[in-house]
Parts: C-alpha cells; structure tokens; sequence
C-alpha cells in the first residue's frame, strides 16, 4: 500500500529562489530536503541521527529536536517506491504531485541552486512529477507547516480532488457563525501584516524546521497564532475566539500556553495568551480577572458602498 507526504521543496517566502528550485526540481523530477550540518545521514541508525542533531542544535528545545529527526528518518527510511508526494508552496498552494520513483540518496550539490550555505540540501528524493495538478491554490490554509509530513489517502484525495484537508473544528462547538467565518479571514490579514498591526512589539516564531508561527501545529492541536515579544523575549499564544464559547477559548488558550510553556521554553522564558475578539464578552472578561497573563483585544472592520469613488 502506498503511503502519502506532504514536502516543501524550499521555504515559500523567497519567491525567487523558491522558482529556482522549484524549476530545477520538475526538469529533474528530484525534491529535496536540507540539515546539511548534519553531513551523511543516510546510513545513520535512529539513535546516531538523534545524537547528530542534539549536536548540531544544542540550544533547540527536545521537541524540535525530536521533530528534525522524525522527518529526516522518515525522509531516508519511510518513504518508498511507489508512495506519493504532493510539492507544496507555502502552505495554500499544490504545486504538484508526483510518485516516488527511487528511494532518497545524499548528494550534495546537486541542485545548484541548494548549495550555498544558506539554503544548502544534500538529501534527494526521485519523484516522477505529474502534468496536473499544478499550482491548485486553496482560499485556506490546507498543508501543515513543517517541511515533511505524512498525510492519510483520505486527506490526499481530498488535497488532489476536492476543497483541501477539511477543517477540524466541530460545528456545534460555534456560537456565533458569522465570527466564524470572519475571523477565519481575519487570520491571514493579522499574519500578512503582523509588524503593522502590533507596531514592532511582537514578531511571528519560526522554529528550526523553518515553519512559522501561523496555524503552528502541536499534539494537542494547532495554535492560531504563535509569536514571540522582542522587549522580553516571551512565546504569545494568540487565539482568536472565532465564534467559540468563552469558556472553550480561555481552555484551549491555557492548554496550549501549558504545551508552550513545555515544550519550546527555554530556562526563565515566559508564555503569554491573547485572546482577539469582536465583541465584549462578560464570561470572558470574568474568565480573565482571574489570569494574569492573558490579555484581549477587540477588533473592527469599517465596509462602506458608495455610489461614485
């Protein structure tokens, strides 16, 4: 049975190199990963590999430890003949979908546009690309953020044939649908101008896997928004309350503060919540008085028509 990946050639943000690469890629029909610090990983047993990148990122916290590992393992020794893997771009755009036609091989300097020490990737995966589908863009987020992932056949068919990998919130779980839907928007708007809207104060987290801040995935689920404050070097958890009961917000706030807290801290550094909302809300207002670190804040949106510009 074939199983399914999700890669990111290159990190979308460059759009220039991600061409580049992502150019060479098709022409080639190769995608790669990088970690070149890390030198010949492809006959590493599990415990060596483990051992390299605790060397290679001493101050990285154990979970991003663990998750450098698991992809480079599964890059080298999960993915097979015949899987199937989907080249996204950022995390709304399909670039293409292809089959795995030889198992992954380190050879540095093979996409030349990949080594430079920069953007170095010695690690190459053979994948036969296919004509179509290619650059299909999703109105939402649909791929997970970290470079390499294993998705289900389910959610691969849903990718490649209908809207992207449905959403995980429950529907009875929502007071208000009209939020909702608009603060579903509203997300992208806060992540695409984040240094206008908090005016320098906070800047979006990217760990060492590259991925950024926005729908950051965890074992409990995904944060809307994780950031970090320049002035004390704190995580912000940020939630937006997206219709949802106040006290489902204040709870999955906390729990991801917790795994926060536990998993990307380092010695003394602090995690902070904020809550943004339409609306005043009494319960949440009350829920609050009795935190210290959790904040709110209240948004607006202005949309006039008018008959002459």
């Amino acid at each position: 049975m074939p199983r399914y990946w999700v890669i990111a050639p290159v990190e979308s943000k460059k759009p220039d190199l991600f061409d580049k690469v992502w150019q060479f890629d098709v022409a080639n029909n190769l995608i790669s990963i990088g970690w070149s610090q890390l030198g010949d990983i492809s006959k590493m047993s599990r415990e060596m590999l483990s051992d390299a990148v605790a060397a290679a990122y001493p101050d990285k916290p154990p979970s991003t430890k663990g998750l450098i590992v698991n992809m480079l393992w599964a890059f080298f020794h999960e993915i097979g003949t015949g899987d199937f893997v989907i080249a996204r771009r950022g995390r709304k755009t399909l670039a293409a979908v292809g089959k795995v036609v030889q198992t992954s091989v380190y050879a540095p300097g093979r996409n030349p546009f990949l080594a430079c020490p920069d953007y170095s990737h010695d690690n190459f995966l053979e994948v036969e690309w296919q004509e179509q589908p290619r650059d299909k863009v999703f109105p939402n987020l649909v791929f997970p953020m970290h470079t390499l992932t294993e998705i289900s056949e389910v959610q691969y068919r849903s990718l490649l044939e209908g809207s992207g990998i449905p959403p995980v919130e429950p529907p009875e779980a929502i007071e208000d649908p009209n939020a909702f839907v608009l603060e579903k928007y509203l997300e992208d708007f806060i992540v695409s101008n984040f240094d206008t809207i908090f005016k320098g104060t906070l800047q979006l987290y990217e760990d060492a896997a590259g991925a950024d801040g926005q729908q950051y995935a965890t074992d409990i689920g995904p944060i809307d928004i994780l950031a970090v404050e320049r002035r004390s070097n704190s995580f912000v958890v940020i939630e937006l309350k997206k219709g949802r009961p106040s006290d489902q917000v204040i709870g999955q706030i906390l729990r991801y503060m917790g795994w926060v807290k536990k998993n990307l801290c380092k010695e003394g550094q602090a995690v902070k919540g904020l809550v943004i909302c339409r609306d005043p809300d009494p319960k949440l207002s009350y829920a609050l008085e009795m935190t210290n670190n959790i904040d709110v804040r209240y948004y607006s949106v202005s949309f006039k028509l008018k008959e002459a510009p």
